[in-house]
């Protein structure tokens, strides 16, 4: 039996946890309202969550699978860092599509 490089339920575990985390840093717009939030709290948490999961994996994973995770987790934690970084009512997202929208001739 051949090992598989990459396991398709884990990496759609990683996925769905640094996806939530992007939201959670304010980086994307949510999929369900389209706006841009931030939640550093649960982001923190989700973070903590992928660090648990590396950790609890350790030894298990394939290289492919050990690059996604540390990789998901070092882009998350950068991220992260720069916007806790930033004033709590600082939103530059949000105000560049505000600017956009004011900038949209009325009908």
């Amino acid at each position: 039996m051949e090992e598989k490089d990459l396991d398709l339920h884990l990496f759609n575990l990683i996925s769905m946890f640094a996806s939530t985390c992007w939201y959670q840093l304010g980086k994307v717009p949510s999929p369900v309202d389209g706006k841009i939030s931030r939640d550093l709290q649960g982001a923190q948490w989700t973070i903590d969550t992928l660090l648990m999961l590396r950790d609890k994996t350790k030894g298990n994973l394939t290289k492919k699978e050990e690059d996604l995770l540390n990789s998901s987790i070092s882009n998350l934690q950068i991220n992260y860092a720069d916007e806790a970084a930033k004033p709590q009512d600082e939103k530059p997202q949000e105000k560049i599509e505000e600017k956009k929208e004011d900038t949209q001739p009325k009908p």
